[in-house]
């Protein structure tokens, strides 16, 4: 792997695991001191590494500059917290003494305690998400901004105000009581779930799917799950979902880079693991007596899972979407909701209810009434891909659109 290749690779992977530990070293009044140091370190990976080669130990490298440029800030700043300045004021080698833990186990003890810190109450949930997004995700602020459909200045003063937060109301990395947990959860599994689906779908890349955001998502849920006190039923639900969409992403990409519809997927492709996997945390999610949005989500890609077309597989699969809009309702769940309904009572009626919609300038909209009206009106399934071919933006997603659009 070149430079180019790999430094993004690890600034995804490896950011969050930094800022983290070190925003407990310097305490969260200093989160910026953190990042910076952080950013730094990449910049120092960026400026070596295509001149001098790849490191054997790329990670380690990363780390060992990290620590190298937290220790010089400290001796240049002293920008330490009171115990460690009380600990070693009598002391002229104090800052020897220093020891920056990038353990395994502190490195994820941070994450989670990290986690539950930036959904505070006393801070907003756009900007909870906002701020999990660029310090445990190492989002940027254009994706940020993307994600919530807004601008990089709202995010940035939504960044800012969520750091002041943390400084006035004083707040640590620990992990709070059982009851502040439950109130914080959601907003942190929001985020993991945003984490999540911008690698399984993203407009904003070339790259249409990206695993590694997947993997992440995956991954900080499973901090949670580690922890008895956040091991819940939105938590099991929620990784359940993922593993099952996680399930089909080698299926969901064409030779040529096109996107490959569900009915249109190799089976053999779908990861046999990850399905095994999320029966396990659904079955653990039901344990509880409630029905919830993950829970239901996480469902219908169950269902999604078993290769065999069957009616009972559709039937159930659109009790799952009525019940989902029904507590949570969404125009794109409801457009999904019409490709069950076709399977279950005819592409008619789910032409009828699709065009209720009115999710005109949606290219899903045009692509899902396309495939309904393939084999009854060829007029009407060329319009439609030609209006979804103007309104969606991936190359992917072109790349297959025009494919149909050559079959008709």
């Amino acid at each position: 792997m070149q430079s180019q290749d790999l430094i993004p690779h690890l600034f995804r992977t490896e950011y969050s695991k930094l800022v983290t530990v070190l925003s407990k070293f310097f305490g969260l009044d200093h989160i910026e001191v953190a990042e910076d140091i952080v950013s730094e370190t990449f910049l120092a990976a960026m400026e070596t590494w295509p001149y001098q080669g790849i490191p054997d130990l790329p990670t380690a490298w990363l780390y060992r500059v990290a620590k190298n440029k937290t220790l010089n800030h400290v001796k240049k700043h002293q920008l330490f917290n009171k115990k460690i300045s009380d600990g070693f004021k009598k002391s002229n080698s104090w800052i020897e003494e220093l020891e920056v833990d990038l353990s395994e186990q502190n490195i994820r003890d941070s994450q989670l305690q990290m986690l539950f810190a930036i959904s505070h109450p006393s801070i907003s949930t756009e900007s909870q998400i906002s701020l999990a997004l660029r310090v445990l995700c190492g989002f940027g602020i254009d994706e940020i901004a993307d994600a919530f459909l807004t601008n990089k200045e709202t995010i940035n003063k939504r960044l800012f105000r969520a750091k002041e937060k943390l400084r006035t109301e004083k707040i640590q990395l620990i992990l709070p009581s059982d009851e502040e947990i439950n109130k914080r959860l959601e907003p942190v599994l929001k985020t993991i779930y945003l984490l999540f689906n911008e690698g399984y779908y993203s407009e904003r890349s070339e790259t249409l799917i990206r695993k590694e955001l997947c993997l992440e998502a995956m991954r900080l849920n499973f901090l949670l799950l580690e922890n008895p006190l956040s091991n819940q039923h939105l938590t099991n639900a929620l990784m359940a979902l993922m593993c099952f969409q996680a399930s089909r992403l080698e299926a969901r990409v064409g030779g040529s880079g096109e996107i490959v519809l569900y009915q249109d997927q190799d089976a053999s492709l779908w990861n046999v693991e990850l399905i095994s996997r999320g029966n396990y945390y659904l079955t653990k999610a039901a344990a509880w007596p409630v029905i919830s949005v993950y829970f239901l989500e996480a469902s219908i890609a169950y269902w999604h899972t078993i290769q065999e077309d069957s009616d009972e597989k559709w039937e159930n699969i659109l009790h799952l979407y009525n019940q989902l809009l029904a507590i949570a309702y969404s125009p794109i769940a409801a457009l999904n909701r019409t490709y069950a309904l076709a399977k279950v009572r005819g592409k008619e009626t789910a032409i009828q209810e699709a065009e209720k919609l009115g999710l005109s300038n949606n290219h899903f909209y045009h692509m899902l009434l396309a495939e309904l009206y393939r084999d009854q009106n060829p007029t009407k399934v060329k319009s439609h891909l030609q209006k979804a071919l103007e309104l969606c933006k991936t190359d992917s997603e072109k790349k297959l659109i025009e494919k149909k659009l050559s079959q008709v």
